[in-house]
């Protein structure tokens, strides 16, 4: 018997194998892009800024009450309603629900304290920085975010 001499068999992937790894790989894909969520991770980090704005002018106020002998930053009174921050002009923007129309502009006050107040990241500006003040009649300081995301209430009290 004579033995034929066949052409050399490459080896190499099927068409099968090669459709069946790209779809293993794209599963793959949206399977982590899902766990990862960038929207939400985005939001969140909005978020996490906005606490810390809202901690560092608070902590402001508070070092300028102590170094004032307990007198408020200009702008701030005792039973003061939830105003926003900034320097829009009476009947401006109101980014806060609630809040009046005007703004207290605190940068002059705090300068000592804070290089530059801190907008909202997404909805901020000079005119409304995105933040809102209330003093109650027990001279307590209520600060608040007002775009904050995902359902979160970002306020903190002094």
């Amino acid at each position: 018997m004579r033995k034929v001499n066949l052409p050399n068999k490459r080896n190499a992937f099927t068409l099968i194998e090669v459709l069946l790894v790209i779809a293993i790989i794209a599963v793959l894909a949206v399977v982590v892009f899902v766990a990862l969520n960038p929207a939400g991770r985005f939001s969140d980090a909005r978020n996490s800024r906005r606490w810390n704005d809202v901690n560092n002018i608070l902590t402001a106020v508070h070092e300028y009450i102590v170094d004032n002998d307990g007198s408020l930053p200009t702008g701030l009174s005792t039973g003061m309603v939830e105003t926003q921050l900034g320097s829009c002009p009476s009947g401006g923007a109101t980014l806060c629900t609630g809040a009046s129309a005007a703004c207290v502009n605190l940068a002059a006050p705090l300068g000592a304290f804070l290089k530059s107040m801190p907008l909202d990241p997404q909805t901020g500006s000079a005119a409304t920085s995105g933040y809102s003040i209330a003093v109650d009649a027990n001279n307590i300081v209520t600060l608040k975010a007002c775009s904050a995301e995902v359902g979160e209430v970002i306020q903190v009290s002094r």
